[in-house]
C-alpha cells in the first residue's frame, strides 16, 4: 500500500477542491492510502468517509501570498504542508502533493526533506503537454535564478530517470534551451553545461533546443536555468491563453467562420483535450529527498487527482532510490 501525504490547506480552492480531488483518487486507486493535513471540521464537509483516508488537525495552513517562507517555517512548524512533509521525511508517507505556494514547498523541501546528497540546486520541473498530448519535462521552471553548469547536468540526470520510469520512455533525448541550436551559442556557463552533458554517459544528449522548438523538438527533458524557464513556461501557458481567446473571438465575430468552426469542431476538441493541463496533475521538485508533487495553486478536483495519480506512480517506480543511485555515481571523485 502506497502511502500518500496530502496538503489539504493548500492553493486557491482548498480544501473543497482538494478534497473532492482525494474522493476521486481513493475511488480510483485502491492501493493508496491518503494521510491528510488539516482543519479537520472543514475536511469533513466534503470528504467521503473510506478506511484508507485519515486526518491529521491543523488549523494553520500557509496562504497563497505568504511573503515570507522562511519566517513562517521558523515560527510555525505546524502549518499543513510543513507537517506533511516531516511524514516524508519521517517514512510515514511516502510521497507529498500540496496546492500550495510554489516558495513554500522550496523552503519546506530544503530544510525538511533536504537535498539528495550530492545535489547542489533543486529545481522545478513541470510536466509540459504539446498539442499531441506529448509531454515534455521543463527544469528549473523558477526554483533558482543563478546557476552552474554542474547544476544543468544534475537536473538533466535526475529528469532523465523520471522520463524513464514516470513517462515511459526507454532512452529520453535531452535538450539544453539556448539561443541558437549550434554548439557554441549562449552564455559561457550554458557552453560549459553543454560539455558535461555532452560527455555524460547517464544521459541522452542531443545539443541545443531553441525555445521556438520546445513543442516540436525530439527531446524529451528540456534543461535550463530558472529564471529562462520560468520565463519560457509563462511564455507557453500565456501563447495557449491567447491563441484559445484568438480563436473564440473569430468565431463569434464571423457567420461563415462560425460554420467551419462546426466542421472543425472535433479537431478543436482534440487539441484542448492534449494540452489540458489538468491531465498533467503537477510538478516535480527534483533534487529533494522524496517525492514532492505541486499541483497547481488553481487546481479542480481533477488537476489535484492527477496530480495525486503521479505521486503514486512516482512512488511504486521507486524513484528516489534511482536518482541518488545516479547522483552518487556521477559525484563519486568529488
Amino acid at each position: 500500500m502506497i502511502k500518500i501525504a496530502i496538503d489539504a490547506m493548500g492553493g486557491d480552492f482548498a480544501p473543497e477542491q482538494i478534497i473532492k480531488g482525494v474522493n476521486l483518487a481513493i475511488e480510483k486507486h485502491d492501493d493508496i492510502e491518503l494521510v491528510l493535513y488539516g482543519d479537520e471540521k472543514l475536511i469533513k464537509k466534503h470528504l467521503k468517509e473510506n478506511s484508507r483516508v485519515n486526518i491529521v488537525h491543523t488549523t494553520d495552513f500557509l496562504d497563497m501570498g505568504v511573503e515570507d517562507p522562511v519566517k513562517e517555517f521558523r515560527t510555525n512548524p505546524n502549518h499543513s504542508l510543513f507537517l506533511a512533509m516531516r511524514s516524508v521525511k519521517e517514512g510515514e508517507t511516502d510521497a507529498i502533493v500540496s496546492a500550495g505556494p510554489t516558495q513554500g514547498l522550496v523552503v519546506g523541501g530544503h530544510f525538511i526533506l533536504r537535498r539528495i546528497r550530492g545535489m547542489k540546486r533543486v529545481a522545478i520541473a513541470p510536466f509540459i503537454p504539446d498539442f499531441n498530448g506529448r509531454q515534455r519535462i521543463l527544469l528549473d521552471s523558477g526554483a533558482n535564478v543563478e546557476f552552474k553548469p554542474e547544476h544543468l547536468l544534475d537536473f538533466a540526470i535526475v529528469a532523465s530517470i523520471i522520463a524513464k520510469s514516470y513517462l515511459n520512455i526507454e532512452e529520453p533525448k535531452v535538450g539544453l534551451i539556448n539561443i541558437g541550436s549550434e554548439k557554441g551559442k549562449g552564455r559561457a556557463d550554458d557552453l560549459l553545461a553543454y560539455d558535461l552533458m555532452d560527455e555524460n554517459k547517464l544521459i541522452n544528449f542531443i545539443g541545443n533546443v531553441e525555445p521556438k522548438e520546445m513543442l516540436l523538438t525530439d527531446c524529451d527533458v528540456l534543461v535550463t536555468d530558472g529564471f529562462t524557464g520560468n520565463v519560457l513556461m509563462k511564455s507557453y501557458e500565456g501563447a495557449i491563453k491567447a491563441f484559445s481567446t484568438a480563436i473564440k473571438t473569430e468565431v463569434e465575430n464571423s457567420f461563415k467562420v462560425k460554420m467551419g468552426a462546426l466542421l472543425m469542431k472535433s479537431a478543436f476538441n482534440n487539441i484542448k483535450e492534449n494540452t489540458n493541463a489538468e491531465k498533467v496533475g503537477g510538478a516535480i521538485l527534483v533534487g529533494v529527498d522524496g517525492i514532492l508533487i505541486k499541483a497547481h495553486g488553481s487546481s479542480n478536483d481533477f488537476a489535484f487527482y492527477n496530480a495525486i495519480r503521479q505521486a503514486r506512480s512516482m512512488a511504486k517506480a521507486d524513484i528516489i532510490t534511482k536518482i541518488k543511485k545516479a547522483i552518487e555515481e556521477t559525484h563519486k571523485n568529488d
